[in-house]
């Protein structure tokens, strides 16, 4: 009998040097593979669904984490004297709220969305006309089917309204599908992959859309439900985020755990964005740090010297809370050569200050001018690896870690006035933590207490918009943003670029119509 060949199939769709992913999967370059013996092992499967997570590295530390955390109360990327970080004020509307269609960090963001369920519909095509065994193809369709309800989980939250288009051979342009819609088929799609997802918590199941996956990605749609479909499913929060505490997951006992170098052990972290030196790495190291940091941090390699905290969030901190500067580098940078601060291109000591102080003459636009080269506190909450060398770090980045479960929950709870018993025992499991001992622990909770402690644990973590909007905080004042933002701003516009391919979208409300 003649056997069929994928070769064409995995060559020029999948296996490429490029598409690697987690350490743990094994990824090995096939020749030929008979349509018979396609996908029988763990490597294969690997590397033919490898793209779909490869995906994931756009949401973090790139420009979808610069959107998110710069038009939040978090980050900002201030231009700095000279005018590096000016950009044509790319990060400049984003603090001020004024993006437009056209706004670089917009457009990329909505690429990463679309890119990515085009990616997940590709490969899903692949394994579902595959001869794979029937009980594995089912579980590999459904973990693609997992990592593409994520990313219109993006697109819900940032964007609202997007085409749902998820068949790979219809080339039909796609209208925009509402964003009620949109949230029907997210919540549809977990319920459906949810109980049939691996839900071991090891290291083969790292950096895979398991159960717990499913489950926190479940919960977080219920928590914003009440935003994003227009009615509030606190008991849906509540049920999904038991069943992710009764999975082997773990608060480890040490907060640092799931952001060191090597985290891939940590049990608490539930789905990573899993990054190598050599396959793409994480760069927020690049992206924040002071050209003259990696000298006092022990490392050899080249920074941009851009994004930092913003003062206000800095300031929620108490200082007996560790994670105060586990979140952000502050203070003065020592050369260990000398024992001295380093010392600026300005003649400036290199020390990093809480504050921006704006330079006298330099004013841009509103409050917005040139700040010190060395102000603003800086990215501090993945562990720098000593000796690095001209490279990216392999810190992976948890997108849903258990904290973040316990803290939903907690929440839920208060928002139906129900256990605040309970609401407290969480919280505190997590503020205890992060100070060390309980001299900080609340006796009854409020959402106040529940926000501030999502804002101290949760810091650049892609967390801030979404919970800003959700406790009604987004629009209002805020730093160098004197004016309330309108509401339509809750929504990002969708791109010019997008319309110039697909004339059948239709923009936002509120933004000028394409």
């Amino acid at each position: 009998m003649k056997k069929k060949y994928i070769l064409s199939l995995l060559i020029g769709c999948v296996l490429t040097g490029s598409f690697s992913t987690c350490t743990n999967l094994d990824e090995d370059v096939y020749d030929t593979i008979p349509a018979s013996e396609f996908g029988k092992t763990p490597a294969q499967i690997n590397s033919i669904i490898a793209p779909i997570y490869k995906t994931l590295k756009e949401i973090w530390p790139g420009d979808f984490f610069c959107l998110m955390a710069e038009t939040s109360d978090i980050g900002i990327s201030p231009t700095r004297r000279g005018g590096d970080w000016w950009d044509g004020g790319a990060h400049m509307e984003m603090k001020l709220h004024t993006w437009t269609a056209r706004s670089t960090l917009v457009t990329n963001s909505w690429n990463a969305c679309t890119n990515g369920i085009s990616t997940c519909n590709q490969i899903y095509n692949i394994i579902e006309k595959s001869e794979m065994e029937a009980e594995l193809k089912t579980r590999t369709l459904c973990e693609i089917r997992g990592i593409r309800a994520f990313w219109y989980y993006m697109l819900i939250d940032n964007f609202g309204n997007a085409p749902l288009a998820i068949d790979f051979n219809n080339t039909e342009l796609p209208t925009v599908t509402p964003r009620q819609e949109l949230y029907k088929f997210v919540v549809d799609e977990l319920n459906a992959i949810k109980d049939i997802l691996r839900e071991d918590v090891t290291s083969s199941s790292y950096g895979k859309f398991t159960k717990g996956a499913a489950y926190t990605l479940l919960a977080k749609m219920y928590l914003n439900a009440e935003v994003w479909a227009g009615s509030p499913n606190w008991e849906g929060v509540i049920e999904a985020c038991d069943v992710v505490m009764n999975l082997p997951y773990i608060i480890e006992p040490d907060w640092k755990a799931s952001f060191i170098v090597n985290n891939q052990n940590s049990k608490e972290i539930i789905l990573p964005v899993c990054f190598g030196k050599s396959d793409g790495g994480n760069h927020m190291h690049k992206r924040s740090l002071h050209y003259l940091d990696p000298i006092a941090l022990g490392m050899t390699v080249g920074t941009w010297n851009g994004i930092s905290a913003q003062p206000n969030y800095v300031k929620k901190f108490d200082d007996a809370d560790k994670r105060k500067t586990g979140s952000f580098l502050i203070g003065p940078m020592i050369d260990p050569a000398t024992g001295e601060v380093l010392i600026t291109g300005h003649n400036r000591p290199l020390i990093h200050t809480i504050d921006l102080t704006m330079i006298e003459g330099s004013i841009k636009e509103g409050e917005w001018g040139e700040v010190n080269q060395e102000d603003g506190a800086r990215v501090n909450k993945w562990e720098f690896e000593v000796g690095l060398a001209n490279s990216d770090q392999e810190n992976d980045f948890a997108i849903f870690r258990l904290a973040d479960v316990y803290l939903m929950k907690a929440e839920a709870l208060l928002r139906l006035g129900r256990d605040n018993e309970e609401a407290t025992r969480l919280i505190n499991i997590i503020r205890e933590r992060g100070f060390g001992n309980t001299d900080h622990n609340y006796t009854s909770t409020t959402l106040e207490n529940i926000y501030l402690e999502r804002c101290l644990e949760l810091a650049w973590e892609n967390m801030n918009r979404q919970d800003m909007i959700r406790f009604g905080k987004f629009l209002e004042p805020g730093y160098l943003k004197p004016n309330r933002t309108p509401d339509y701003r809750l929504l990002f516009p969708i791109p010019q670029t997008a319309f110039d391919t697909n004339n059948k979208l239709v923009q936002n409300p509120g933004y000028p119509q394409f």
